[in-house]
């Protein structure tokens, strides 16, 4: 290895060398840990169909069991998110994936409305409090060049999770098993990951960094292939203590925040209303499909979801955020209303998911690289645990506003729900063209800078 540099940022040393074989290892494993949560959320619509006929609920009651786990990532998006700030990235994963592997066991065994409700909420916890973790370690732990691309393969994550649990739900677990054993295969496949993470996940350097830990920033940059730093840049070694009011009062930060947390949280109203009611509507929807038969839309949605991530990546690589990401959230907007058209078959519906979940999910792409870039490494997990916290607000409200709103107008006014639900993005778009285009980290060092001399 190299010799040491002083005074050389440890971001820099990141950004500026190539990506070494523990880098990748470290950027495979965030795409699993965010696969792992889109089956885990998804996991109750995958069931839904069973839960309704064993427990005879309406859609109405549905809706709140499949918002329960929504909710309570936003709590833990908030919660736990900060404490990947204050306590290290790899911990709160680790804790994180012990909640998770608790509730999905727990929901394995609920027998009814109330229970369910609680087990998905604690479940939930979990989830969010990953999804801020994570985020910030694949931002982190990646080079400025591939950064983006890492990104977009993070986000892919959570739909290829998603195809994965579908394909094993409606081929495997729902006709052999029926509708528990989702639960039970997202309960054990999350243990196992817990030793994964202790064993080859380091603590970014970043977040050392951020500590003023000197000896923990070597230790990862030893580990990822790069040379040592002899000591930290005074920016770089503050003391500043990640608070949520600190984001919020922060001149520089807080318009990036508030723009980013509730134009997502509109457009996770629109997205999550196909992910969480797709399966109950072609199930429903005349001449009807067994659910097994149903729950193929949502692995096709999230089919869709994958490949919208994966090319979106390569977009923001050439062409930026702002504008692709605009773009995908006005498509999206029309193919989520489109959907109410109806379809005359079960491949009808299947491609109609496709179309949705590759633009929908295209445009969370372009929000988590915006995380990434608009939030400074010292609250990058704060940041982003609030945007995702408020973000699970719509997220949560989307499946009981949908149910809500089939229960007034009626299930055969799909059309206009779908139109009505599709309004989120719409919101979002606008939100989104108004977020100014710049560097947290560089912000932060220029501000600091300027407040030393």
């Amino acid at each position: 290895m190299a010799g040491g540099a002083a005074g050389t940022n440890p971001i820099s040393v990141i950004d500026d060398n190539p990506m070494n074989w523990r880098q990748w290892a470290v950027v495979v494993i965030m795409v699993l840990l965010n696969a792992l949560d889109g089956f885990d959320v998804l996991s109750s619509a995958f069931a839904a169909p069973g839960i309704s006929a064993e427990w005879n609920i309406e859609r109405a009651a549905l809706g709140v069991v499949l918002s329960a786990e929504l909710v309570g990532m936003g709590f833990g998006s908030v919660l736990l998110g900060g404490l990947a700030d204050k306590f290290g990235r790899k911990y709160t994963m680790v804790l994180c994936l012990v909640v998770m592997a608790l509730g999905m066991f727990l929901a394995g065994t609920a027998q009814a409305v109330e229970p369910m409700v609680a087990y998905r909420f604690l479940t939930g916890i979990g989830i969010g409090g990953m999804l801020a973790a994570t985020n910030a370690v694949t931002a982190e732990s990646s080079n400025g060049a591939w950064r983006s691309t890492a990104i977009a393969a993070y986000v892919a994550g959570y739909p290829l999770g998603a195809i994965i649990g579908g394909i094993a739900a409606s081929e495997w677990l729902l006709p052999t098993y029926g509708w528990r054993a989702i639960f039970e295969f997202g309960a054990v496949v999350t243990a196992l990951l817990i030793p994964v993470v202790l064993l080859v996940v380091p603590e970014t350097a970043a977040y050392n960094a951020a500590k003023g830990n000197l000896a923990g920033v070597n230790h990862t940059l030893k580990a990822f292939g790069k040379p040592a730093v002899e000591a930290l840049p005074v920016a770089a070694a503050g003391t500043v203590k990640p608070k949520v009011t600190d984001i919020l009062s922060n001149p520089q930060l807080r318009p990036v925040t508030l723009l980013l947390a509730f134009g997502y949280m509109f457009h996770t109203i629109t997205f999550y209303y196909i992910l969480k009611f797709a399966v109950q509507i072609v199930a429903d929807y005349p001449p009807g499909y067994p659910p097994a038969e149903a729950a193929t839309v949502l692995t096709w949605a999230n089919v869709g979801g994958f490949l919208g991530s994966f090319v979106f990546g390569a977009v923001m690589a050439k062409f930026g955020i702002r504008w692709p990401t605009a773009l995908m959230l006005l498509i999206g907007s029309v193919a989520v209303a489109s959907f109410g058209l109806g379809r005359e078959t079960l491949s009808g519906w299947q491609w109609a998911t496709i179309l949705t979940g590759f633009f929908t999910n295209a445009a969370i792409s372009g929000y988590y690289a915006a995380y990434a870039r608009g939030f400074p490494a010292y609250a990058r997990a704060t940041g982003t645990g609030f945007v995702l916290g408020v973000g699970r607000l719509g997220a949560a409200g989307s499946p009981i506003i949908a149910g809500a709103l089939f229960g007034w107008l009626g299930n055969d006014q799909l059309l206009t729900v779908s139109i009505i639900m599709a309004m989120g993005s719409v919101a979002s778009l606008i939100l989104f063209l108004m977020l100014p285009e710049r560097d947290g980290d560089t912000v932060m060092q220029e501000a600091a800078a300027k407040q030393a001399g």
